[in-house]
């Protein structure tokens, strides 16, 4: 009983603390915002259940399309939890987060890989078109203000792209994606929630 009662505070807490460090962060490049809300550990309960069913139905997706990447760049990585997916997937794997909170605690979960506090147009790691076999954006477009120049930026970098976004966002990022050409689609479904999985090549 006081165990799921702790569990409903920290639901509560949670949800509260996320509703107030996310006002203003809808395609504002707030990156302030963003840190904030990394205050707290794990702010979008990416523990839960329905998180990490999107995690593997994404890195099923992955298997699936590409031959296994000799390196891959993940936009807005976070604390890392969809990196130790890709880990199991990549040879070598980069994560990038606009918090630093996030990438701290990225840093402890995954030592072996290399992570930076930076946006896709300040990234350390290499400049050349195809630096990366693969660059994803899972659930991150929604922040950015300028969608087109984070695709272009992606394509410029990978050699193959992915991204994943949550159904309701559609009607915002929707019609930037359509505009790739060779865009690939999929769905990943956990009960009533739903994700598109887009995907596409650059070579």
């Amino acid at each position: 009983m006081m165990g799921r009662a702790k569990a409903l505070f920290q639901k509560i807490s949670r949800r509260s603390w996320m509703k107030y460090a996310m006002r203003g962060v809808g395609g504002a490049d707030n990156y302030a915002r963003l840190d904030l809300a990394y205050t707290v550990s794990d702010p979008w309960n990416l523990d839960s259940p329905l998180e990490q069913a999107r995690f593997v139905g994404t890195g099923r997706i992955v298997a699936r399309a590409f031959d296994r990447p000799g390196s891959l760049l993940e936009l807005g990585c976070g604390e890392g939890h969809q990196t130790e997916h890709f880990a199991r997937l990549a040879d070598q794997v980069h994560g990038i987060d606009v918090s630093e909170n996030a990438i701290a605690r990225a840093r402890s979960r995954l030592p072996q890989a290399h992570f930076a506090v930076a946006d896709i147009a300040s990234q350390p790691w290499g400049d050349q078109k195809g630096r990366f076999d693969l660059v994803t954006a899972c659930e991150m477009l929604y922040y950015v203000k300028d969608i087109d120049a984070t695709l272009e930026r992606m394509s410029h970098l990978g050699r193959q792209c992915l991204v994943t976004v949550f159904s309701p966002a559609l009607r915002r990022v929707g019609p930037h994606l359509e505009r790739i050409p060779g865009l690939t689609k999929d769905w990943i479904w956990h009960g009533g929630t739903v994700w598109l999985v887009c995907w596409w090549r650059n070579d």
